[in-house]
């Protein structure tokens, strides 16, 4: 059982479709994912000084994955995708949780704070990207989108995501770092959290596009 378990979830992370035993056993994979989600919500903040105590203890990551599957369940609905329900994609999200491991290494314990910060920039992009591509492949192949519609459900939640969370500061420090941050008060994590605002930057003037392209395929939607 765990060996086909880590097996499928490993074909998944690759852009290979999961065995049946994925479906006939679902929910032992979302367990499965669940604890890696709240594995890597603790690794990503274990060493973080600026974090608060339900963050340290990974709650926040778990809390997380069941809004961000409700937002995205209710958002793409109307574009019909095919196997379309909250459990799946409650699954696929959790699924997607093992790259963050990255996030639980300690870099700064052996590369000095500026190589750090560099490294951790580098984990946030390798791990976006890998979740991005592997919600880009999901929304293909599992759920059957194509042409515009793929294309709005995969950038118009994500702009809407990215935004969202640069607005709460959940990190503490992304609007500091719009004022300048104290020599002091720099670690490790600073230049990941700078990509993370230049990239709100961007997705809120992405974002009025992509609703009206949205409203546009919704519409064609109801009309096949």
């Amino acid at each position: 059982m765990i060996k086909t378990l880590l097996h499928n979830v490993y074909r998944f992370l690759t852009f290979r479709k999961p065995s049946v035993h994925l479906r006939d056993h679902a929910q032992a994979y979302l367990l499965f994912g669940l604890l890696t989600t709240w594995l890597a919500g603790m690794g990503r903040y274990w060493d973080n000084p600026r974090a608060e105590l339900w963050q340290y203890l990974g709650l926040g990551s778990v809390a997380y994955v069941f809004v961000l599957a409700f937002l995205l369940y209710f958002i793409l609905m109307p574009l019909k995708p095919k196997n379309w329900s909250y459990q799946n994609v409650l699954l696929f999200i959790t699924l997607t949780a093992p790259p963050a491991i990255l996030y639980a290494i300690p870099v700064e314990r052996f590369m000095s704070l500026g190589a750090a910060a560099a490294t951790n920039a580098w984990f946030l992009g390798i791990v976006a990207i890998w979740r991005v591509a592997l919600y880009a492949w999901f929304l293909r192949v599992m759920c059957g989108l194509k042409g515009m519609a793929h294309i709005v459900a995969l950038l118009l939640p994500l702009a809407l995501i990215v935004f969202a969370l640069t607005a709460l500061n959940l990190e503490h420090v992304v609007f500091r770092i719009m004022g300048g941050i104290m020599e002091d008060e720099k670690t490790a994590n600073d230049m990941a959290y700078t990509v993370v605002l230049v990239i709100s930057f961007f997705s809120f003037w992405a974002f009025p596009v992509l609703l009206g392209l949205y409203g546009w395929c919704v519409y064609q939607t109801k009309r096949v």
